[in-house]
């Protein structure tokens, strides 16, 4: 048996499908990635072929965040279909003979993922990181490019309804240009197209519940973790251990348009408390500001053991970083950009697991402020209780269940 798994977007979207296809393949299932040429290497480690999609992501997000190439209203349908018809022809070329079809990410790549699956005919399914990536009465949807809601519409139920007009907008050009080449009728509802009435929520309900009732029938499976067991490099090993636990910063794969401002702040912000400083480059490319011996920076580690020695983790609020944080009992800063990262922050915060930072600048003032808050013995006791009820089994429930739609004994999400 072969499963085909598409994730187009950050490394917060590939390393969750990545566990899935662990899981898969510890029971005999082949599997076949198609993800950006970004994670490349990463897919290599673990063994997984990749079939690579569209440009790099990392450069599509350092255009937009920069602004050197602006995601706008104007710009957006076209880019859509462009990226909708060339992932249908790579995913189309490796689908053959695959008997599911799983999708996250960027709704053209996904929209794309389910027309290759209605071709072969096997069950579709598209999977959310977060709540409030699903229609539902108890959260509003994302405003899109150029398409604000009415100021005076707060009825969640009435704006998800715009918010169909506003996808069918933005994103069904490239979906509804195949389908008539095809010779089929268009999607009058692009957005339930790609989501389907039957999404899965991959993230755990502790964190992030599922609040019901709902207008979709959403399965949560918990969140979807890769275990890590990679030693630290000797070098981070050296600097833990030369002092009290660091303040770790780090922005994972999301660009930042001032990062050297940033970076200044969040130093400055971690000293004023006392503490030492472990920044990560990641995608915003964070480098010491300075020669004192206090700052450390890292690159790619393995954030599962890392995170159980810092005083406190300051991120941007992706899933994945979020979810690790919050596992390993560490207090949390979040300093969220867009998208979900919002979501997080006001998670986190309600929770009393860390703090939520108010916008995506911190100054040093501000950030120290949230630090204060995040340092505290009270919010580490209460991190230290929610990382005692997060599940680890998300990915091992989803492969279940993935093979037994598969089989027939639940209906695919295509149907």
């Amino acid at each position: 048996m072969r499963v085909l798994l598409l994730a187009y977007g950050s490394r917060g979207d590939i390393e969750p499908m990545v566990a899935l296809a662990m899981e898969l393949r510890a029971v005999g299932v082949d599997v076949q990635m198609c993800a950006p040429p970004d994670f490349a290497e990463l897919l290599d480690g673990a063994g997984l072929p990749l079939v690579p999609l569209g440009r790099s992501i990392r450069e599509m997000a350092t255009e937009a965040m920069t602004g050197t190439k602006p995601v706008s209203a104007e710009s957006l349908p076209q880019r859509a279909a462009e990226m909708f018809a060339a992932t249908y022809d790579s995913v189309a070329a490796v689908a053959e003979g695959c008997a599911a079809v799983v999708a996250t990410g960027l709704p053209p790549a996904a929209a794309a993922a389910r027309a290759v699956a209605e071709m072969l005919g096997v069950p579709y399914t598209y999977v959310a990181y977060f709540p409030t990536y699903l229609p539902s009465p108890h959260h509003p949807p994302f405003e899109l490019p150029g398409r604000p809601f009415p100021p005076d519409v707060t009825d969640n139920r009435v704006l998800w309804d715009l918010d169909v007009e506003n996808v069918n907008v933005l994103f069904g050009t490239g979906l509804d240009a195949h389908r008539a080449s095809a010779g089929l009728p268009p999607v009058d509802n692009f957005r339930d197209y790609f989501l389907t009435d039957h999404p899965w929520l991959a993230a755990d309900p502790a964190l992030a519940p599922w609040q019901e009732p709902a207008d979709v029938d959403v399965l949560q499976t918990g969140a979807w973790i890769r275990p890590d067991d990679r030693p630290l490099p000797a070098d981070l090993e050296a600097f833990l251990n030369a002092g009290a636990p660091p303040v770790y910063v780090g922005f994972g794969s999301m660009p930042l348009r001032d990062a050297l401002d940033v970076t200044r702040a969040a130093v400055e912000a971690v000293r004023a408390q006392g503490r030492r400083v472990l920044l990560s480059r990641g995608w915003a490319d964070l480098a010491l500001t300075d020669g004192q011996d206090d700052c450390f920076a890292v690159g790619e580690v393995n954030q599962q053991a890392l995170f159980r020695r810092v005083a406190a983790v300051v991120h941007h609020g992706g899933a994945g970083t979020t979810t690790t944080a919050a596992r390993a009992g560490a207090p949390q800063v979040l300093v969220p950009q867009m998208a979900d990262q919002p979501y997080w922050a006001a998670r986190v915060a309600g929770l009393g697991i860390g703090a939520a930072h108010d916008g995506p600048t911190p100054t040093t003032e501000s950030l120290s402020a949230a630090l204060t808050t995040a340092l505290t013995a009270g919010t580490r006791a209460r991190a230290t209780a929610v990382a005692g009820t997060i599940r680890t089994d998300g990915a091992t429930m989803a492969a279940k269940l993935l093979l037994d739609m598969i089989s027939g004994e639940r209906p695919p999400a295509s149907a």
